[in-house]
Parts: structure tokens; C-alpha cells; sequence
């Protein structure tokens, strides 16, 4: 089945690839297509990243597995550079994908990234451990302190009076009952001597009758309804919310797979061991025999053909695997001749890379001239991608090895040895060449020693000490370990200890609740931006967050996201990101919140030695997360008083330089967190947080969808009396933490046990909800506002103006009215500064012309002056160029004002000047 589904995402994989290429060689010029064509494929990638992810966590063969994980994290850092293209050519880090959705017959649901199964599986024992260490030296240091509710103890007086009045409150509800059963038996009595023998047994029937028909025709018509509602898809099955008996087996496979997977991963790293070992009795002699024999035959022929022996090859450049690189005898001769002649060659080049040296300079003045001008021609192309080499080897090497390998042998799944030894055969060729080398240099020197009677000096290369010198007395000044003398462990602790290094919760990415913006491409299409929704945030977190952090060969090559700031207003659920991105990358969570390091390692030498600490360990312990809780107090405008003792702006000028110490090898992420990101410097600001993400309130859809999850989470029933759609409109502006705490606070459990006999009601909810202030539209508005004045808000600002007016231009290009006489059409030129004599093309717009074309009359050429009726020439006449519509371009306009026409320049006012 999953060999099934790996060939089926092979060949959609090699289709994409054959259409990305064709599409690098001509890209669409209009940015609208351009965005089409990328948003296509990332669609497509992600869709290819599913199904692979789902292999790879299934398929038991080892070897298939070591190859589907080179094409996954491919196929992942190609999505990360086409999120990174989107970016830059719509200049918004949220993009709506409903129009292709549409065409490719998606659901929404679909566009949700994965995150890899083997991110926490292949480092499950090192998480283990680690949280073992976490929670030992916490309790070692008293403070993992357990959520224990203390309740508070009563005097005696006290609770004997609390127990009497609760026990007079039964006793009280006791004699009520009895009191009722009294009185409806002395109502019988009366009723029974009102009626006396007259009581018809047929009446009672029929009224038994009738009684018992309402009641089960009302229930008949009930289940109809519901069966109804369930077949058009408003209503779910009975047992839609309960786990089926299949999805449990489903999950025992699950298990055991992994469990075949590992054992399978055992045999194959031990028979790596023993094939190895067993091809050295084997053919390790033989091979090394004739290799000394091929290497002696060299040197026999290089003494015959150029009277010398020849230089052995350094280990540096590769030993005798450069002369014998699939190589005849023959030709070893030749490269010997024309390594020769190339020395020659090379001197001759000397001399003249004097002269060249000057030439060059001038030509890169002129190409830099040209390139600057080619940049302002050349249109949008995309830029090279490092992981398409990697997909299309992987593509490849399927291709080759196991598209049409017969595997009917190999039903359990297990390691293919034939592969082994070609791989290990290999591995045994250059170690066995390495010692061979050995041997033969020392071989050589005694035959040049005895033939030549040569000795070898060794060369004293004094440049390059120096430059060592010079670059180890550099670097010994930039990584100075102020921490040298101790371990990690230590370290580790110590951070711990200050409450540096913290726990994080387990909080999974799916439990950030959202739904997606169905209407974001529509909105834009009408210019109004729309607010991101929660799926869209929860997307971004993935591919910034979670995905370069999981995988270090996509960190290295994809590209680099140092820092990341989560901006939205108090309830959103950033605290609860954070703690998602260290659960599902296992990642250490370091708190330097400003609240967090106040009063800890004081002055600037103990801020240092912190941020020293920190990354230290958070680079030996990676992946980790730095997360700085309300960030804009590190960056405060103005510091409040009530704060000044607290220092917050501490690691104001330390962030930046903890930034660049980050190389690409290093996962490690800075999240900050804030809900008044406009009390912040935003200079300072924008340049230490690389992506600003702006979580809003969540909308309609989203509301819907976690009153839904949350009630259901809490131990609550969906009954027909809670209306969960009346819920979710009359809380727009509240936020997940608002909704959550309002569903605690009502479902206590003495009311979750009442459920039975008492249904939950939209009205519980909503008196709890009065007592709570919701995100007003001007607090939402100040963050859209916020979030215009950074860099990329700028940029999106600033190319919106840019086609707004490009749009303008395009309906206001120029048409020309009809004017009473024929020899004085206008010009497609402004009327600025004297009129020019010469002769001018008449240009007009016809009825079947574009709007706003200019194009030249069939007339051609004809002259801007008048002749009167005496012969003279009046003056030139001033034409203006007017902006006009569809309508008036088809000729649809009155004729401009007559006395115009034959006027003067030189006698005009400028009243008349404007009015013509």
C-alpha cells in the first residue's frame, strides 16, 4: 500500500519538476500570473510533503527509507523558498489560495502543513532523558511546585453549623415530598366519591389510548426529523464524535509498524558492520595487491617516458585516485604531457596579467553600468533554489534503484545486502587506497633514493604559517569562552536554578484552534485587506518555526529565520505558540522576558556572561527557542517609573549582537511576544525581529469551531438547545482565552453531572461572558495601523499607491475633442512652454481604437498654423490636453470654446490660456 503511494508521489513529484523547470526557463511577465504560477506550486509541494511524510513514517524497509527522508526534506525547504518568492512579490506574509483551490479541486483542509512524525521519534530517548534531568534538579532546588488546591480549615462551631443547616435542608425536602404524596392521595379519595360507581372503564381506555398515540407519533416524527438531518449532511451520525473500532486497529498497526521498523534499522546498521568486515577477508588482499601493482606499472612508465619518477599525490588532493580515476594507462601518459605543457603555459600567463589586471577594472566599471541598466529592463525572474538539485537526485536515484526493482523475494520488508556491498565496497576501496598510498610514497622514495640517488627536502611554507598566525590570533579574540572551565551539565543547571531554562508545556500545533478565510481572495480583489485568520498563523508557525527547527538539513540551506515576534492583543494564544513550536520539535525553552532577568546577573559583565551561557547552551542543546515575553518593555520609548528599577531595556543592544553570533547551523530561534507593540522603538524594533506575524481575534468561522472544541473538551454534551451559532455572533471580539475561561468557569463538575436532566443553554455562557471586556475595533485598528509602519507593511503601503496611480494613468491617457475647425487637432504632448513650428502628427482616438490610445491619423502630417483669408498667418494656437473617458475617446464630447481657435499666443491672458 505505501509502496503504492510513494510510486504515485514519485511521478507527481517528476511532473512538477519537468513544469517548474520549463517555467524557470520563460517566466510569466504580469505579477498576477506570477502569483498564480507560485501559489500552484506550492500547493502542489505541500500536497507531495503530505503523502511523503505519511511513507516515510510507514514504509519498514530501511533502505527506502534513507532515500524518501533526502526527497522529504527537499520537497520541505523547496515549500519554505516558494513561501519566501509569495512574500516578496505580494510583499504580506498571508496569502489566499481560494480561486486555486477551486480550480484544482481542493478543500481548504488540504493546505494544512504537516509536521514530520520523525522531528520527536528519532529523538525520543535524548527528550526523555533530558526532561528526566529537567525535573530532577527542579525538584533538587524546591521549585517544580505542584498545582495543589489548599483549602482553607474551618473552626469546629463553624462546621458543625454548616453540617446542621445542610442536614435540616434534607430533612426539610424529605417532608415536602412526603406532604405532596399525602395530599394526592386525599385528592384521589375526593375525586373517587365525587364520581362514585359511575367510572366508565371504555372512557379511561380511550384516554389511555389517546395519551400513549400523541407520545410515540411525537417521537416517531422526532427520530424521522433527525434521520432526515443526518442523510443532507446538517446533523452528524449518532456516533460521530466516538472512536471506531477500525481507527483503533488503524492505530495498532500504527505500532506495531514502528516497532518493525525499529528492529529492521537494528539489522541493517549491524549488517552494515558485518558485510564490511566480511568483504575486507575477501577482497580486501586481493584488491590491495593489484592496486600496488597498477601504481608500480605507473611509475615504470612515467621513469620510460619521461626519465624521471614522477610526483606521488599528496593526500590533500586525493592520493592515487587521481591517477587512476577511471583511467587507462594511456591516458595517464597523456594528462602527465599536458600537465607538463600547462606549466609552460602558466608562466607565459604571468607575464601577461600585468597588462590584464588594468583592462579588467575598466571593464567592470562598464559592466556595472550595464548590469544597472539590464536590472531596470529585466523583468521578474525567480531566484536559483538549492533544494531542486537534491529532489531531482532523489528523483533520480528512484528512478534507477527502485521504480522497477523486483522485490517479490523481500516480503517482510527487510535490508537489501546486494546494496550493501556495493555501498561498502566502496567505503573499503579508499581505505584500503589510503594505506596503500602510505606504502608506495615510501616505496617511491626508496627507488629515487636508489636510482636517482635523489633526496626529498621538506618545504618550509613560511607564508602560510603566518597567515595562520595572524587568523587564530583574530579568531581567539572573537570566541573568547568566558566559560571554558566548566561543563555543560553545570551550565545546564545553573540556568535552570535562575529560572533561565523552564519547562515547557505540552501543547500541541492542532490545539491551536482556527478555521480558514474563505473570503481573503475576494476581499482583496475589492482592495480591502482582510485580517488574517487563525489556520493562517497556525501556517505561518509551521513553516518559520516548527519546520526549520525540526529538520537541520532545511535550517542550514532554506531560507534563515533568526528571529520571529508574535504581535496581537492580550488572549490570542501566543504564549500557547511558543510552548507548541519547543513540544513538537523537543526544542529547550529559554525565558529572558524582562520581568524574567530582573535583578539576575547584574552589571554589564553579568549580562554577558548570561547571554554567553545561554547560547552555549542553547547551541549544544539544539534545536532551542529564546522567548522574550512582552518584548516591547526591552525596548521601551519611554521607561514608565513604576519599571525603572527593574531595567528592562538590558538586552536593548545585546539582541542584535546575539543575532549575528546565529550561523545557519545553529537552530536556534528568537520569539518574542507582545500586545503593545506600538510602546516600542520601532526602529530598534524591526531590526532585531526578522518576521512580525499579527495574530488577530479570531472571526466567525473560527469562534464557531472553538466553541464547539473547547465545550467539548470540558466534558460538555452538544445538545439541540445550545445554540453554538448564537454563541459565536454575539462574542465577536472576544478572544480563545476569553471563550476558554468562560467554559471553566460554567462547566464545573457538579454541573457537567447534571447534563442528564438538565441541558447546557446558550444563556450560561453568555451571562458569564457580560462580566468581560472584548478587543474593540479601535484596539484592532491601532494594530493594523502599527503594523503598516514596519518594513514589509511599508513596502505592501507603498506598491498599492504604486498601482492604484499606474490604474489612474491607464484610464487617464489622453483622447482628443472634436473641434470646430479641421486644421487644429491637438497633440498627445502637453501644452508646457512655447509652442513648437514644426509639424506634428495628428493623433486621435477612433470609436474601435482602446481606450486611451493614442495612434496617428491617416491624414499624417498637418500644420499648426492658420492662414487667414488675406494671406497673413495668425500666430500658433494653444491646444489643451485633457484626460478623458471611454466615452469621450469614441468621440462623444461638445466641441471646445471657438474663440480659441486663431488667437495669438503672445496676446492671450492666462485666464483665456486655461480655459482653452
Amino acid at each position: 500500500m505505501y509502496n503504492k503511494m510513494w510510486y504515485q508521489t514519485q511521478e507527481a513529484l517528476n511532473s512538477l519538476l519537468d513544469k517548474e523547470s520549463q517555467k524557470m526557463i520563460e517566466p510569466p511577465k504580469n505579477k498576477v500570473f506570477i502569483f498564480q504560477m507560485l501559489a500552484t506550486f506550492y500547493i502542489k509541494y505541500v500536497q507531495i510533503f503530505r503523502n511523503l511524510e505519511n511513507v516515510y513514517d510507514q514504509i519498514v524497509h530501511p533502505q527506502k527509507r534513507i532515500l524518501i527522508r533526502k526527497i522529504l526534506d527537499g520537497v520541505m525547504g523547496r515549500i519554505l523558498e516558494l513561501k519566501n518568492e509569495m512574500v516578496e512579490l505580494e510583499l504580506t506574509e498571508f496569502h489566499y489560495f481560494d480561486d486555486i483551490l477551486q480550480d484544482l479541486k481542493l478543500a481548504p483542509q488540504q493546505l494544512d502543513i504537516p509536521i514530520p512524525k520523525y522531528f520527536l521519534k528519532e529523538r525520543l530517548d535524548v527528550i526523555r532523558g533530558r526532561e528526566r534531568i529537567l525535573a530532577q534538579i527542579l525538584t533538587e532546588s524546591g521549585l517544580d511546585i505542584p498545582d495543589v488546591k489548599y483549602f482553607k480549615s474551618l473552626p469546629l462551631e463553624q462546621a458543625t453549623k454548616f453540617i446542621q443547616i445542610a442536614e435540616r435542608a434534607r430533612q426539610g425536602r424529605l417532608r415536602a415530598l412526603f406532604m405532596k404524596q399525602i395530599y394526592l392521595q386525599e385528592y384521589r379519595a375526593r375525586q373517587s366519591k365525587l364520581l362514585g360507581d359511575k367510572a366508565d372503564t371504555s372512557i379511561a381506555a380511550l384516554r389511555i389510548q389517546k395519551v400513549w398515540r400523541g407520545f410515540h407519533q411525537c417521537k416517531k416524527t422526532a427520530r424521522e426529523r433527525e434521520e432526515e438531518m443526518i442523510f443532507l449532511g446538517m446533523n452528524p451520525p449518532p456516533l460521530f464524535n466516538e472512536v471506531s473500532a477500525t481507527i483503533k486497529q488503524a492505530e495498532k498497526v500504527n505500532c506495531l509498524r514502528s516497532n518493525v521498523q525499529m528492529e529492521h534499522e537494528e539489522n541493517y546498521q549491524e549488517a552494515m558492520i558485518t558485510i564490511k568486515e566480511d568483504l575486507k577477508l575477501i577482497e580486501g588482499q586481493d584488491f590491495k595487491e593489484s592496486l600496488k601493482d597498477q601504481i608500480r606499472q605507473w611509475f615504470i612508465e612515467c621513469r620510460n617516458l619521461t626519465g624521471t619518477f614522477p610526483d606521488y599525490p599528496e593526500p590533500e588532493e586525493g592520493g592515487s585516485a587521481i591517477i587512476f580515476s577511471d583511467k587507462t594507462p594511456e591516458q595517464v601518459i597523456d594528462d602527465i604531457i599536458a600537465s607538463q605543457e600547462e606549466e609552460e603555459k602558466n608562466k607565459k600567463k604571468k607575464q601577461k596579467q600585468g597588462k590584464e589586471r588594468k583592462d579588467k577594472k575598466k571593464e567592470k566599471a562598464q559592466k556595472a553600468t550595464k548590469e544597472k541598466a539590464k536590472e531596470e529592463e529585466e523583468e521578474w525572474k525567480m531566484s536559483p533554489s538549492v533544494f531542486l538539485h537534491s529532489m531531482e537526485e532523489g528523483n533520480n536515484l528512484y528512478k534507477d534503484t527502485w521504480m522497477n526493482k523486483d522485490e517479490s523475494w523481500n516480503f517482510v520488508q527487510s535490508y537489501d545486502p546486494e546494496m550493501i556491498k556495493q555501498e561498502k565496497r566502496k567505503e573499503l576501496e579508499t581505505e584500503i587506497r589510503l594505506q596503500v598510498d602510505e606504502l608506495m610514497r615510501q616505496e617511491l622514495k626508496n627507488l629515487k633514493l636508489a636510482v636517482n640517488r635523489e633526496k626529498e627536502l621538506p618545504v618550509k611554507p613560511k607564508k602560510a604559517k603566518k597567515k595562520d598566525k595572524v587568523k587564530r590570533g583574530k579568531k581567539g579574540k572573537k570566541d573568547k569562552d568566558l566559560t571554558a572551565d566548566r561543563t555543560i551539565e553545570s551550565l545546564y543547571k545553573e540556568l535552570v536554578e535562575e529560572g533561565l531554562l523552564i519547562r515547557a508545556r505540552k501543547v500541541n500545533l492542532s490545539d491551536y484552534i482556527g478555521e480558514y478565510s474563505y473570503l481573503g481572495t475576494t476581499l482583496r480583489q475589492v482592495a480591502i485587506e482582510p485580517m488574517p485568520s487563525l489556520l493562517d498563523v497556525r501556517q505561518l508557525i509551521t513553516l518559520y518555526g516548527i519546520l526549520p527547527l525540526g529538520s537541520a538539513a532545511v535550517h542550514e540551506k532554506a531560507p534563515l529565520v533568526k528571529s520571529l515576534l508574535l504581535a496581537g492583543p492580550s488572549g490570542v494564544g501566543k504564549k500557547m505558540l511558543v510552548h507548541a513550536i519547543c513540544t513538537e520539535t523537543g526544542a529547550n525553552l529559554f525565558n529572558l522576558s524582562a520581568a524574567n532577568i530582573a535583578g539576575k546577573y547584574p552589571g554589564k559583565t553579568g549580562l554577558q556572561v548570561m547571554l554567553h551561557v545561554v547560547f552555549k547552551v542553547a547551541q549544544q542543546l539544539q534545536p532551542s527557542v529564546v522567548w522574550i515575553e512582552d518584548t516591547e518593555k526591552t525596548f521601551y520609548k519611554k521607561v514608565p517609573n513604576a519599571e525603572k528599577m527593574n531595567e528592562p531595556k538590558r538586552l536593548k543592544k545585546q539582541l542584535p549582537k546575539f543575532l549575528k553570533l546565529l550561523k545557519p547551523d545553529d537552530r536556534i530561534l528568537i520569539v518574542g511576544t507582545t500586545q503593545r507593540p506600538f510602546d516600542a522603538e520601532l526602529q530598534s524594533f524591526c531590526k532585531v525581529y526578522q518576521k512580525i506575524i499579527l495574530i488577530p481575534r479570531p472571526d466567525y468561522a473560527s469562534r464557531y469551531v472553538l466553541w464547539k472544541k473547547i465545550i467539548q473538551h470540558k466534558g460538555g454534551v452538544l445538545s439541540k438547545g445550545l445554540n453554538i451559532s448564537c454563541l459565536a455572533k454575539v462574542t465577536d471580539g472576544f478572544t480563545q482565552g476569553h471563550i476558554v475561561e468562560v467554559v471553566k468557569n460554567v462547566l464545573t463538575d457538579r454541573r457537567i453531572r447534571q447534563q442528564s436532566r438538565k441541558p447546557l443553554t446558550a444563556v450560561e455562557f453568555i451571562t458569564a461572558m457580560a462580566t468581560m471586556n472584548p478587543v474593540y475595533k479601535e484596539e484592532e485598528e491601532s494594530f493594523k495601523n502599527w503594523y503598516a509602519k514596519t518594513p514589509l507593511g511599508k513596502r505592501r503601503l507603498s506598491a498599492l499607491n504604486l498601482g492604484g496611480k499606474e490604474k489612474e494613468r491607464a484610464k487617464g491617457k489622453c483622447a482628443h475633442l472634436t473641434v470646430p475647425h479641421s486644421s487644429f487637432l491637438p497633440s498627445c504632448e502637453p501644452t508646457t512652454g512655447a509652442p513648437s513650428e514644426t509639424l506634428k502628427p495628428i493623433i486621435s482616438t477612433a470609436p474601435g481604437d482602446k481606450d486611451g490610445d493614442c495612434s496617428p491619423m491617416q491624414g499624417g502630417v498637418e500644420s499648426r498654423k492658420e492662414e487667414r483669408q488675406d494671406g497673413q498667418e495668425n500666430g500658433p494656437v494653444v491646444l489643451s490636453r485633457l484626460p478623458v473617458s471611454t466615452e469621450a475617446a469614441a468621440g462623444h464630447v461638445e466641441p471646445g470654446p471657438a474663440f480659441c481657435l486663431g488667437k495669438k499666443w503672445d496676446t492671450m491672458d492666462l485666464s483665456e490660456v486655461n480655459e482653452c
